[in-house]
């Protein structure tokens, strides 16, 4: 009988729908039906993140399991999901109607199958209003930023549309308050060597009445100044070793003539450029060191993080 039950919970999983939300009153009753439709089992929730409009009262009506953020941001709505919400898979995706739900049942498969830790849900457009052309280009620059900094990447960091499984979601410290949450999961996933898939699905444009929460550039500064702190982070012998290394090269080609005077004449005229050398060798010293300390810090944390990852079971395992 026990045995038959443990079948049953491995054969079923417990799969939850989170859709962040914010002023999605036009599209997110078809977003839930579309998810309801493609997959049956599922408990869909939607995360109002203090909406204007009547999208909490329309995602009720339509069968979701309505609740509220009150921090303003994407990332605090992802925060309080992860840490709420208790399931086996989580299939993520934003309320606008944007991303295919029919997607969701092959991408759920594929993590279980191949005991995957994430699936992203790579966009492909065809409306040219799907997608602005600043984005795309955006984009690209940033997934082939995160590529040199962490030596892989994925084709489209910045989809919201993702499969996670249970072990994921609990060992992931969110840290982002707005919409580089998509590029804080993307390092988590690579700096723990997760294996992860992507899966290619349409994206097309809002609803009439949905309008993009995203702006364009600032928006993009607080992702690459994510990026940044991440490497930093994470990369601290890199980072600091690289400060290092510049202030070095800087310091020699302000030695260069100083040298050269010296042995020529036996005099060190620009006294104070010979002190800002000095100063530049020490600051560099340290930057290395520091590099070196904060590395062991950070590995320390990685494997907390490692095993808290490790305390869970492989999606689809026993």
């Amino acid at each position: 009988m026990l045995g038959d039950q443990l079948n049953t919970k491995i054969s079923q999983p417990r799969i939850a729908v989170i859709l962040p939300c914010y002023n999605e009153e036009a599209a997110i009753a078809a977003t839930v039906a579309g998810f309801k439709k493609a997959l049956p089992n599922a408990t869909i929730y939607v995360y109002d993140n203090n909406s204007r409009d009547k999208t909490a009262a329309v995602a009720a009506k339509a069968g979701a399991i309505v609740r509220t953020e009150r921090q303003q941001g994407k990332g605090h709505v992802v925060r309080r999901m992860f840490a709420d919400i208790d399931a086996d898979i989580y299939v993520m995706a934003d309320g606008d109607l944007t991303y295919d739900p029919k997607a969701a049942p092959a991408m759920v498969d594929m993590l279980l199958a191949e005991q995957l830790d994430m699936i992203v849900g790579t966009r492909k457009h065809e409306a040219k209003e799907a997608y602005r052309g600043g984005h795309v280009l955006g984009n690209m620059l940033f997934t082939g930023i995160l590529s040199g900094l962490f030596g892989r990447s994925f084709s489209d960091i910045f989809s919201g549309y993702r499969v996670f499984s249970r072990r994921f979601v609990k060992s992931f410290p969110v840290l982002s308050s707005g919409f580089e949450i998509e590029t804080e999961i993307s390092v988590h996933a690579l700096e723990l060597r997760m294996p992860v898939g992507e899966v290619e699905t349409a994206y097309g444009a809002r609803p009439e009445g949905s309008e993009s929460k995203l702006s364009t550039y600032s928006d993009g500064w607080r992702i690459l100044k994510t990026i940044v702190t991440l490497y930093r982070v994470e990369r601290p012998v890199l980072f600091y070793g690289g400060v290092g290394a510049l202030l070095v090269i800087l310091a020699f080609v302000l030695a260069v003539p100083l040298i050269l005077t010296y042995l020529h004449t036996g005099l060190v005229p620009r006294l104070p450029t010979a002190v800002l050398v000095t100063g530049m060798i020490i600051v560099a010293v340290l930057c290395i060191f520091a590099g070196l300390i904060l590395d062991t810090v950070t590995r320390g944390r990685r494997e907390i993080r490692r095993l808290a990852y490790l305390s869970f079971p492989a999606p689809g395992g026993e």
